[in-house]
């Protein structure tokens, strides 16, 4: 009986999965457009509905206000398939510095891998060719090793260098996206060694693309972040600042086969060279994130980069669903301030290094519904929370699969609040009601979103 209700409710959740178009947001239209140009590659039927799918009304915080579009208006001419970064640039506007004020509604295909290090010429560009001519890490090892330097914030003209190095890589990898857009991939899409910016901007959908490896060059040395310091890496994969109404499905979030896991130690710490997967800083707010697969990452999901109160108050309001986090060991996510709801996502955690799933921090308020745990040797159910000076999460319908045992419902806040002081409050004073389609047991959560969440689960 408990196979035949699985496999009913796996067939149901394949059905909604991938919501049905809507067009409640979208102006009427008849046919299919052509695209703009008879080079560009034919796109399926199917393939050009998905492209033109709205969120559907409800889904999450992303649904409030006027809703979230994207691309949906576009006319023939606003539609693209781009296959290289160049192409890219072009069909999000023409020119990377002024993209992001480009509101034209718009529809990007994007087929195969586009590498954010492409030169002008097709060929890739490699940490070298961004670097300052005053830069190099042997320079910033040899200036600011703890032992001569001592434990006071790199300065001087090594600093300045590399700092006019990651400028150089932002202007060459930090890919911005303006209002009214759609970006989504054919089968295999991959934008690799990139970061999607989406900042002061609204309406943006972005669905089925593998993110793969959006590597710094320079990474800064903070002698002073945790007791012994710490590297830390400028880029995202996808970054959402000081935006609203965006839309977040169906990618896979990945560093690949260039791990921080494989890096060297400088200073006695990791050579860290990725930041975040997905994070939402500075006022944005307004997130969907649903179906999406994070593999095998540090640092994977930031809402609200600042303890400081002021703008984000208030912002920061996060959807987070059926969503699968794979060997991942923190930020999952890590909140402050929004109103973030975690519901019906599954979570594999494992490693010596894993530290906490759900970070409850500054005047955060989580709620967080029928997730399950699956957890390697050594992670128990009091692991899962972690205070980072906030007071409050609702843990509801949530359970665990602890290594070597049966899965069972948790009390997060229970399991917290029985091994660390001081306790959290089992409520974080408020309720969902942005919720589309029905909210699974904890129990059938792994078995429905380990094989739909992701990218290549659209027909497309």
């Amino acid at each position: 009986m408990h196979r035949i209700a699985a496999s009913a409710a796996l067939i149901t959740l394949t059905l909604t999965a991938a919501p049905t178009p809507a067009v409640a947001h979208a102006p009427a239209r008849t046919g299919t457009p052509a695209l703009s140009s008879p080079t560009q590659d034919r796109l399926s039927p199917l393939a050009r509905q998905l492209g033109r799918q709205t969120l559907p009304a409800g889904d999450g915080w992303a649904a409030a206000g006027p809703g979230t579009t994207g691309g949906s208006a576009a006319t023939a001419d606003q539609v693209h398939v781009v296959t290289t970064r160049a192409e890219l640039i072009a069909a999000l506007g023409g020119d990377n510095a002024t993209n992001a004020g480009n509101t034209t509604p718009k529809i990007v295909y994007v087929k195969g891998t586009i590498d954010g290090f492409e030169g002008a010429d097709g060929k890739l560009l490699d940490c070298t060719d961004l670097a300052d001519p005053g830069y190099s890490l042997d320079a910033y090892l040899a200036a600011y090793d703890p032992a001569v330097w001592g434990r006071v914030a790199p300065s001087g003209p090594v600093e300045a260098a590399r700092v006019r190095s990651v400028t150089n890589q932002t202007r060459h990898t930090q890919i911005n996206v303006g209002s009214n857009t759609t970006v989504i991939g054919l089968r295999g899409a991959r934008l690799t060694g990139l970061t999607l910016m989406i900042d002061r901007v609204s309406n943006v959908i972005v669905r089925n693309i593998t993110f793969d490896d959006a590597r710094d060059c320079f990474p800064a040395w903070s002698p002073t972040d945790g007791e012994a310091g710490n590297w830390n890496s400028q880029y995202d994969q996808i970054s959402v600042r000081r935006s609203e109404n965006v839309w977040i499905e169906h990618n896979t979030f990945t560093d690949g086969d260039n791990p921080d896991s494989a890096q060297p130690v400088h200073f006695g710490r990791p050579y860290q060279v990725h930041d975040g997967a997905l994070d939402i800083t500075h006022t944005a707010s307004l997130v969907t994130a649903a179906w999406n697969r994070f593999d095998g990452r540090d640092k994977l999901m930031l809402i609200g980069s600042s303890n400081t109160v002021g703008p984000d108050v208030g912002r920061l309001n996060v959807t987070l669903h059926h969503n699968l986090f794979d060997g991942s060991l923190q930020r999952l996510p890590r909140v402050r301030f929004g109103q973030v709801d975690i519901y019906n996502n599954a979570y594999r955690l494992n490693g010596d290094d894993f530290e906490y799933a759900i970070g409850v921090g500054v005047q955060s308020a989580v709620y967080a519904e029928n997730n399950h745990f699956t957890l390697g040797a050594g992670i128990t159910a009091a692991d899962l929370l972690y205070d980072w000076g906030g007071t409050a999460i609702t843990t509801r319908g949530n359970w665990v699969t602890p290594a070597g045992g049966l899965p069972r419902p948790v009390d997060l806040v229970g399991a917290y609040n029985a091994v660390h002081d001081p306790d959290l409050s089992p409520d974080a004073g408020w309720t969902p009601t942005l919720r589309h389609g029905p909210v699974l047991p904890a129990p059938l959560v792994p078995l429905v979103v380990g094989p739909l969440a992701g990218a290549d689960r659209l027909p497309l």
